[in-house]
């Protein structure tokens, strides 16, 4: 399962080009900060589920997510550092509430003595935080077959999203771990579409296109 690794680092990486205009241009401008705020509830929510309090032999679970928690935090202190005082209110706001749902779900499922009712309960909160991540895509989807163009649909970061996925769908089914493997199936799933889309719609896509931003349609 270190290829699942080396995939999910593909994809924590992929947002540099999306931060380094950020950056160039000292403004997020319309890009939203909210696919890393549900990105690193989930690699929190992934970090505790793998711990041996919760589950066993998820080593891999716990080291892809740290990694991955540590690029969202780095990405949201950039993006509020660069977004408009509305904007940075709200994501800090955000930022605080994911923490403070985390130090509850850990709280909380440490109060149950059951193992099997604990593994149960946080197995499921992180199927949905996986799935809520996998699923912010399909705003993007909708974008490229109204306006037929992946300017708006980074190729690297949906063939990421399909190995990643795979790999830990994979990983949840030797390990007969329906808690990994069901949301790692739907982001499998995902990622073909997306692939599948990018493939059909990439000749029409303008020459002139901008660089891909994540938008918010909220």
């Amino acid at each position: 399962m270190i290829s699942g690794n080396i995939f999910a680092f593909g994809l924590f990486v992929s947002p540099i080009h999306t931060f380094r205009r950020i950056i160039r241009n000292h403004s997020t401008e319309q890009f939203s900060g909210l696919p890393y705020i549900y990105a690193l509830l989930n690699c929190l929510i992934c970090v505790w589920y793998g711990t041996p309090l919760i589950s066993s032999d998820n080593l891999l679970v716990v080291t892809v997510n740290s990694v991955g928690a540590v690029f969202q935090l780095v990405y949201l202190i950039l993006f509020i550092i660069y977004a408009e005082k509305s904007i940075k209110i709200r994501i800090l706001g955000l930022l605080l509430a994911v923490f403070i749902l985390f130090s509850f779900i850990v709280a909380g499922s440490l109060q149950i003595s059951d193992q099997i009712l604990r593994r149960v309960i946080v197995g499921l909160l992180s199927c949905v935080s996986l799935i809520s991540m996998f699923a912010s895509p399909l705003f993007i989807i909708n974008l490229v077959i109204q306006t037929k163009s992946v300017e708006f649909m980074p190729f690297y970061l949906s063939l990421s999203t399909f190995l990643m996925s795979t790999s830990f769908f994979l990983y949840g089914l030797f390990n007969n771990d329906p808690f990994i493997y069901v949301p790692n199936g739907i982001g499998t799933i995902l990622g073909i579409v997306q692939l599948a889309l990018y493939f059909y719609y990439k000749d029409s896509s303008k020459e002139d296109s901008r660089e891909s931003l994540i938008v918010s349609y909220s």
